[in-house]
């Protein structure tokens, strides 16, 4: 098992403040359905469906897997790379993603978040963690790198059966960890409030519709920071902090993200993310070029993780 959220983190029902309001723009993000009822007791039943009547590929819809050897290619040779809305947000740091959020990139996601499709979150972290080494830039810097997943409301959480997006960045790391590079899970954020539904608002009024929306509970913060003891700082103040999740589009959840990390003396070095949103007029994938963030190094070129291939 690779689920290694260390201790420190462990989520509790006492680390959150209104941990069930919805922040809009991640759920909306995700579909969120409404239903109340869970749906992690239908997982064994669907595992079992599979070994008898494998389903098509969840990316094309062709072939009797639920990941066929195309698609898979697709996420092993996703080229990871600068990424995000041009121009960005106040406070998003440098962000990488490793796909367009186009076909079959984008069907994988679906199928794994609102489908159940759990086999997926394997393939899936091999190209977040591609992300994740393209925003940390060349590896003149071996100290280990915390991932900070985007957090699900409760609500969404229940009606899937499981958190897709904690699910992926525990993927993620076990990827870079196989590749030599040592990482970990830290769920630290939480929500603080509602926030009104996203659809239909500008990229400026999501902004403004999220901002104070997250926050990170000071017991966990403290144990991060160290402060608490006023001597010696925590040895996790040396990680690099890098914050994730599936799809960047506006960049307004992620960039609240790290105004709520960086509150509270944690600010991230940079944001992957499995796809990016490519508007029109905005750079290709790969081209949209580094860009500062306060109190973070920008990252210098794209690389890949070992073992995922350049694209063309």
């Amino acid at each position: 098992m690779t689920d290694l959220v260390p201790a420190f983190v462990t989520t509790s029902a006492t680390d959150s403040t209104a941990a069930s309001a919805p922040t809009a723009d991640h759920t909306r993000k995700a579909g969120h359905t409404g239903h109340s009822r869970p749906l992690g007791h239908l997982f064994g039943l669907r595992d079992l469906l599979d070994l008898l009547l494998p389903a098509c590929c969840a990316g094309c819809r062709t072939g009797r897997s639920p990941l066929c050897p195309t698609c898979r290619s697709a996420l092993r040779t996703a080229r990871a790379g600068p990424s995000g809305p041009q121009p960005p947000p106040s406070r998003l740091p440098p962000l990488h993603a490793a796909a367009p959020y186009a076909d079959p990139v984008r069907q994988l996601l679906l199928a794994h978040k609102e489908r159940g499709a759990l086999s997926l979150a394997g393939p899936l972290g091999w190209a977040l963690a591609a992300a994740v080494r393209s925003a940390l830039g060349p590896p003149e810097d071996p100290g280990p790198v915390l991932l900070v997943p985007m957090p699900s409301t409760r609500r969404a959480v229940r009606a899937r059966g499981h958190d897709p997006t904690l699910r992926r960045a525990r993927a993620a790391a076990g990827e870079l960890r196989r590749a030599g590079l040592a990482a970990q899970v830290a769920p630290v954020l939480r929500h603080r409030r509602e926030v009104a539904d996203q659809s239909g608002l500008s990229a400026a009024e999501r902004r403004r519709n999220l901002h104070g929306a997250l926050m990170v509970p000071a017991r966990l913060a403290a144990r991060l920071t160290g402060r608490p003891t006023g001597r010696r700082p925590s040895a996790h103040r040396l990680h690099r902090l890098v914050l994730v999740d599936d799809l960047v589009t506006t960049g307004a959840s992620l960039a609240e993200a790290a105004r709520a990390l960086g509150a509270a003396g944690l600010p991230p070095q940079a944001a992957a993310t499995v796809a990016a949103t490519i508007r029109t007029g905005q750079p290709p994938l790969g081209r949209a070029g580094p860009r500062a963030a306060p109190g973070a190094a920008p990252s210098r070129r794209p690389s890949t993780a070992p073992g995922l291939s350049p694209g063309s």
